[in-house]
């Protein structure tokens, strides 16, 4: 098993990680010197990559047997996919898969969102994660789709938005959102190669949707810390991004990459994925 990881951030690099403790020779790509070193500690061989093709990369990809691409699009669309498409023309059988958004859906008005729903989104991120998918399911071997909500895990979850000061419980009935926890996102990741349909797209969500706040109330109560107080959506204050972020509301299906991918939930609700969370702090946090 080649693997190559297009963009080793928060998901990439411990799905890069996870193969390359299981034995297989995994190649991430990433911005900066600092972030080689990172990837060489982890066991991954890193390809410095920023936007323009080398010949190593060139290389890594025509060889690759699996390839994951996470890197988010820009305004002329996905950097990897622009780079590698003048010389690459991955084997037919080669597992690809690009890590999208649930944004792609727009505002379903607190209804369900499924896999073959027309995408209808409404940021002009969005858009351009709708468009790469198309690309990247049009390749000669097709990729599959795996649409993302909010994502958190060790080091990125609310216990540290609460012990930042920066935790905010902003007030919007009937306002809900779904998110996965990294661990599963991976799981699911390798559970679609055991189990590959090419161009067939998954959700990759917990089972709870359900409003923010209530997620910082029980980052709270792991910390020992009272609640921060409940702010009116209309006096909020909130940014541009953050309008756009509230303005969308729906809860995402994972029916299907259960049923499909015979994929398990090691944190069902952000219940279980905080403490889990809490078990990684530092000391120093």
């Amino acid at each position: 098993m080649r693997v190559l990881v297009l963009g080793c951030g928060y998901v990439g690099k411990a799905f890069a990680q996870t193969l390359a403790e299981q034995g297989a020779f995994v190649q991430g790509t990433c911005r900066r010197a600092a972030g080689a070193e990172e990837l060489r500690q982890a066991g991954i061989t890193p390809i410095l990559f920023d936007g323009t093709i080398s010949a190593e990369l060139a290389e890594a990809a025509q060889q690759a047997t699996h390839v994951l691409a996470s890197i988010p699009p820009g305004p002329e669309g996905d950097p990897a996919l622009l780079a590698l498409s003048p010389a690459w023309t991955p084997k037919v059988g080669t597992w690809i898969a690009y890590l999208s958004t649930t944004g792609v859906y727009g505002d379903r008005a607190g209804g369900w969102a499924f896999e073959d729903d027309v995408p209808t989104p409404l940021s002009i991120e969005a858009k351009r994660r709708a468009e790469a998918e198309a690309a990247w399911r049009g390749l000669r071997s097709p990729a599959h789709v795996f649409r993302l909500p909010g994502i958190y895990g060790p080091g990125r979850s609310a216990l540290e938005q609460v012990l930042s000061g920066t935790a905010r419980r902003i007030d919007k009935p009937g306002q809900v959102f779904s998110r996965a926890h990294r661990t599963d996102i991976v799981a699911a990741l390798t559970a679609s190669l055991a189990n590959p349909n090419p161009r067939r797209i998954y959700n990759i969500c917990d089972d709870h949707p359900c409003a923010s706040g209530d997620v910082i109330v029980e980052a709270c109560r792991l910390l020992g810390r009272e609640p921060p107080p409940l702010i009116p959506f209309e006096a909020a204050g909130l940014s541009e991004m953050g309008k756009r972020f509230y303005s969308e509301c729906k809860r995402v299906s994972n029916v299907r990459a259960k049923e499909e991918l015979d994929w398990k939930l090691a944190f069902p609700t952000f219940v279980e994925g905080l403490a889990d969370c809490f078990t990684h702090l530092t000391p120093q946090t």
